[in-house]
């Protein structure tokens, strides 16, 4: 089973409009309600490949009770802490033209409601995946995911984290399982800016020499790269298309490559997976469907074959 954390789910208020005016009194052409948080993300998207899995975390309030009632009529498995106090938080996404957020706080977590949390953990099973993705609200102790990780490594537990700076930086000691950061923020947890491939491929080395198993480095429209933990290499080109929505792509990879691994075993393909799941995110105005990453797989399929043509061709004695 596919466990999912997020310490600080939201309900997404996303509001199109022309133009925004400062000051004055702006009109939408569209609104959406959409579950965010980026394990949630995955596990909507798992849900889209046909794979199960249950998101944790903490709700609270009205808003909290709206969430949970909102992924149960999605079909998807949830076991969150409820909090006594406060309220799950709602973001603001404004579309006009450029996209400006605006994200609430969020309510206080209490020990005691982490307590709930890691008993949760504790029941996880060898071979299980756990999933921790996101930020740390602030009332929730920095080493967190840390101290989630040291509880379920005993376990058997596959882990996956997709974080930033410190918060990758202290997992890679308890050998995660996979670790997906963009290449800007791999740039930024070896404080430098990654120009090429080759620059990717060398901090990607430095994570698995700290303790990834897997290093998966999304790279928006210039595709991703794989490090895998038999020393193998892949890159690949992401396919083309409009971009539409850049939010949650990173996590629809994660889904992907995660149904890609349970479906074949294969690292090349579950990378194929993720790609085709990040891409067909980024081109439709929310999580990709099924179908949508269906269609985004065939492309990349045609484009192998085409470069393996091209290749083909090129070789002495080929085609002329």
């Amino acid at each position: 089973m596919i466990y999912t954390v997020t310490l600080n789910p939201a309900l997404d208020y996303v509001m199109h409009l022309p133009c925004l005016k400062e000051g004055g009194i702006n009109r939408t052409t569209q609104e959406e309600l959409q579950f965010g948080g980026k394990g949630i993300n995955v596990s909507r998207v798992l849900r889209e490949f046909g794979v199960e899995s249950t998101a944790l975390g903490f709700v609270a309030g009205f808003t909290g009770h709206a969430l949970e009632c909102g992924l149960a009529e999605q079909g998807m498995h949830t076991d969150f802490v409820h909090l006594e106090q406060g309220n799950t938080r709602i973001n603001v996404k404004l579309k006009s033209g450029c996209e400006t957020e605006i994200n609430a706080q969020g309510p206080v977590v209490e020990s005691s409601a982490l307590e709930q949390l890691f008993q949760k953990l504790d029941a996880l099973k060898q071979n299980d995946i756990l999933v921790l993705a996101g930020s740390v609200p602030a009332s929730v102790p920095s080493d967190i995911y840390e101290h989630m990780l040291a509880r379920v490594c005993k376990q058997g537990v596959l882990t996956v984290v997709d974080a930033e700076k410190e918060l990758l930086n202290r997992a890679l000691g308890h050998r995660p399982f996979l670790v997906k950061p963009n290449h800007i923020e791999l740039g930024e947890l070896f404080g430098t800016r990654l120009e090429s491939v080759q620059d990717v491929y060398a901090c990607a080395q430095k994570l698995q020499c700290q303790g990834a198993r897997n290093v998966l480095v999304s790279m928006a429209e210039n595709g991703a790269m794989l490090l895998d933990e038999n020393g193998e290499y892949c890159f690949m080109n992401a396919p083309k298309g409009s971009v539409q929505n850049s939010v949650g792509a990173g996590d629809a990879m994660v889904a992907g490559f995660l149904a890609g691994m349970l479906e074949t075993g294969n690292y090349t393909r579950a990378l194929e997976y993720g790609v085709a799941a990040g891409s067909a995110t980024a081109f439709s105005a929310g999580l990709a469907t099924r179908e949508q990453i269906n269609a985004v797989m065939d492309m990349i399929h045609t484009q192998k074959e085409k470069e393996r043509f091209l290749h083909v061709a090129a070789m002495p004695g080929v085609g002329g």
